[in-house]
């Protein structure tokens, strides 16, 4: 068949290829992580092996649509509003740049932070392949919002990021100093919003500072509960932590994870209206 076209979808290089016909409906798609091809009409077949023919690689196998999972119905049914997936790293800092105050040096330390969001998070999407989920930008009511929520193999990890300006980085207990900086309060942060991401998902977060750039990190020895990442090591760390989720419960956890209504604080219940008394007629009845 003639005219079939093959489009992207999702992040570049990780995402489905999906085979549309002529008017735009989709006959088939090609999931690059297992290798295999969906066909929805099975007189396509051939039309759409030749269609993919040049973006195949390895070994694939090509069947009818998997049966969904209850986390597959789950995902297919969020609204996009309410779904932070498509969020890219560092989006509310794009945001804020774009429309928030002029003042020079208040946006030079905004670019400074989206930069190192930006390359912390390209990072951690990269690791895709290796059956890690990762959200940006997840909103905590009343504390701000998680730069990365990191699912995968070896758990959970609230991830904030911050600039390393090329100065050594000293991480302790209560306070993080880079070079001649105010100290910040990011270690006391990242523990609060671990647990209250703990709370959300009602599965263990641990927390995670990562330094982008930092010529030296200094962590104290008293520091054991939150991970500290690099950007050149955090493969290398992530890897080397034990293995506590398996592929259906990373694929759980990342479909409630991306759903807002999650992170909200639930509603009050609504109250009933109470019901009024009769009205007494004059002759008392």
């Amino acid at each position: 068949m003639r005219g079939l076209k093959v489009l992207p979808s999702g992040r570049p290089g990780r995402g489905r290829l999906y085979v549309n016909l002529p008017d735009g409906r989709a006959v088939a798609w090609y999931d690059r992580q297992t290798n295999r091809i969906s066909v929805l009409a099975d007189r396509h077949r051939e039309a759409v092996l030749a269609a993919l023919r040049p973006y195949l690689t390895g070994t694939y196998t090509v069947g009818p649509p998997p049966v969904p999972t209850p986390a597959d119905l789950r995902r297919l049914t969020l609204p996009p509003d309410e779904d932070l997936a498509p969020n890219r790293p560092g989006e509310a800092l794009l945001g804020e740049l774009e429309h928030g105050s002029a003042g020079t040096r208040a946006r030079h330390r905004l670019r400074q932070d989206l930069t190192a969001q930006q390359r912390m998070g390209d990072l951690l999407d990269s690791l895709e392949p290796d059956d890690w989920r990762v959200l940006h930008c997840v909103p905590l009511p009343g504390l701000g919002r998680i730069d990365h929520l990191l699912i995968g193999p070896a758990g959970i990890f609230c991830v904030r990021t911050l600039p390393g300006r090329r100065q050594r980085a000293a991480v302790g207990d209560l306070l993080l100093t880079v070079g001649r900086a105010e100290p910040r309060p990011d270690p006391r942060w990242i523990r609060r919003a671990a647990a209250a991401a703990t709370r959300a998902l009602a599965a263990p977060v641990l927390p995670a500072l990562a330094l982008v750039d930092a010529s030296r990190i200094e962590v104290a020895p008293t520091v054991r509960d939150i991970r500290v990442l690099e950007p050149a090591t955090t493969p290398t760390q992530l890897a080397s932590v034990p293995t506590t989720l398996k592929p259906p419960d990373i694929e759980a956890l990342f479909t409630q994870a991306r759903n807002t209504r999650t992170w909200l604080p639930p509603r009050p219940p609504r109250a009933r209206p109470r019901a009024s008394a009769p009205r007494k007629t004059a002759n008392g009845t």
